[in-house]
C-alpha cells in the first residue's frame, strides 16, 4: 500500500490514506491507453461522410457511342469514374468509427492512466468538493490556494453542482462525476484532483 496525503480545500493537509498499488502504481501499458483514447475520440466521430458511386449518380443510362468503329475506346456510360461528373471509386460512404475494446483492456487503460498521473505526482486528493460559491472568481481563488496549474480535471463523488457552474467559465477546467471518469480526460489534464470519496468509488470499481 501506498500512502497519499489528502488535504482539505484551502490546502491544508487533513490526514493520509492508503491507496492500491495494483490500480495505481501498476507497470503502465502504453499499447492499450493509445487503444482506449482512439476508441474514446473515434466514437465522437460522426462517420457522415459520403459519395456517390457510378450507380448512384444521375445520367449514363446508354453507351455514349456505339461499340466499334468510331476509333475511340470502348465505353459503356458517362458516369464511369473516369468521366467528369461520374461516380467517385471507393470513396467515403456513413460508417460507424467505433470498434470493440474488452472489459480487462478498458479496465488496464484505465489504470495505467492513473498510475501515469499519479507517477507524475499529478493526483490531488481533497477531503470534499462541496463548495458554497458558484461565482468564477472564487473558484480562481480556489484553484490558486490549491496551487493548480494548466489543465485541471476535478472528479466529484456527490452533486458537484455549485463546482460545475464556478468552473464552467474557465476554459482549463473540467468537471466530472466518478461514475464517468475516463481515459481521455485524465490523461488530457495536467493535475486530477478527487474527492476522498472517489479513490474509495475507484479502488472498489477496479479491485
Amino acid at each position: 500500500m501506498t500512502k497519499l496525503n489528502v488535504i482539505d480545500l484551502k490546502g491544508s493537509k487533513v490526514k493520509d490514506i492508503n491507496i492500491n498499488d495494483e490500480i495505481w502504481n501498476i507497470e503502465t501499458n502504453d499499447v492499450v491507453l493509445k487503444k482506449a483514447i482512439k476508441l474514446q475520440m473515434d466514437s465522437l466521430r460522426q462517420g457522415t461522410a459520403d459519395t456517390k458511386g457510378r450507380s448512384e449518380v444521375s445520367g449514363g443510362g446508354r453507351k455514349p457511342y456505339r461499340q466499334k468503329g468510331t476509333g475511340n475506346a470502348r465505353q459503356g456510360s458517362i458516369r464511369a469514374p473516369h468521366y467528369r461528373g461520374g461516380g467517385i471509386v471507393f470513396g467515403p460512404t456513413p460508417r460507424s468509427y467505433s470498434f470493440k475494446m474488452n472489459r480487462k483492456e478498458r479496465r488496464l487503460a484505465l489504470k495505467s492512466a492513473l498510475t501515469e498521473k499519479f507517477k507524475e505526482n499529478s493526483v490531488v486528493v481533497v477531503s470534499s468538493l462541496d463548495i458554497t460559491s458558484t461565482k468564477t472568481k472564487d473558484m480562481i481563488a480556489l484553484m490558486e490556494e490549491l496551487k493548480l496549474v494548466g489543465k485541471v480535471l476535478f472528479v466529484s463523488s456527490h452533486d458537484a453542482e455549485k463546482l460545475y457552474l464556478a468552473s464552467r467559465n474557465l476554459t482549463n477546467t473540467a468537471v466530472i462525476m466518478a461514475d464517468e471518469i475516463n481515459v481521455y480526460d485524465i490523461v488530457n489534464a495536467d493535475t486530477v484532483v478527487f474527492d476522498e470519496d472517489t479513490v474509495n468509488y475507484i479502488e472498489e470499481a477496479l479491485k
